[in-house]
C-alpha cells in the first residue's frame, strides 16, 4: 500500500501551493512544528510524488503573452499511432501550454498563449494545419478571465 496523506501533510501542501517559496521553518513555525519533521514530510512528499515541481506563475500579459485560446482537435484516426503521434508533435509547441486527451466533441483540448490573433493565426497556419492526421479545429479565443489557479483545494479530498 502506498503512502496515505494526513492532516498535517495537507497542510504542509496547502501551504506550500500558496508559495513554494517559504522556508521549513516558517511552514514549521505555522504548524507549531519543529524544522526536522516539516523537512522530512516535505521530502516524503516529493519522493512519493504529490510535489512534482516547484515554479514560478509568470504574469502572461507582462511577459507579452496577451491572448489565451483554447483548441478542440478532432483527428481523423483514432489508432494508438495517431494519437502518440499527436502527442508528440503538440509537445514539440512551445505556444501550447496544456494538452488533455478529453471525451465529448473532440479528442483533445490544447490550451495556448501568444501575443496576438496574428502570432495565433500564425501558428495555426504554420503549425498546427500541417499535421496530417489532423481532422477537425475549432478555436476558442479568451475574451477574459474570471478564474485561473493552480491551487488544489485540499479540503475536496
Amino acid at each position: 500500500m502506498g503512502y496515505s496523506l494526513d492532516k498535517i501533510d495537507t497542510q504542509i501542501l496547502s501551504i506550500l501551493q500558496k508559495n513554494s517559496n517559504r522556508t521549513t521553518k516558517s511552514i514549521a513555525d505555522e504548524l507549531g512544528m519543529t524544522t526536522s519533521p516539516v523537512f522530512e514530510r516535505i521530502k516524503k512528499l516529493e519522493k512519493e510524488g504529490y510535489i512534482k515541481k516547484y515554479v514560478a506563475i509568470l504574469d502572461n500579459k507582462k511577459i507579452g503573452l496577451k491572448l489565451t485560446v483554447f483548441i478542440g482537435i478532432t483527428l481523423q484516426g483514432h489508432t494508438r499511432s495517431y494519437l502518440e503521434k499527436f502527442v508528440t508533435e503538440i509537445n514539440n509547441f512551445p505556444e501550447v501550454i496544456e494538452c488533455h486527451r478529453v471525451s465529448g466533441n473532440f479528442d483533445y483540448l490544447l490550451k495556448l498563449v501568444v501575443e496576438d490573433i496574428e502570432a495565433y493565426e500564425h501558428f495555426i497556419i504554420s503549425k498546427l494545419t500541417l499535421l496530417p492526421y489532423l481532422g477537425n479545429v475549432q478555436s476558442l479565443i479568451t475574451l477574459s478571465t474570471g478564474k485561473e489557479t493552480n491551487e488544489i483545494d485540499l479540503s475536496i479530498i
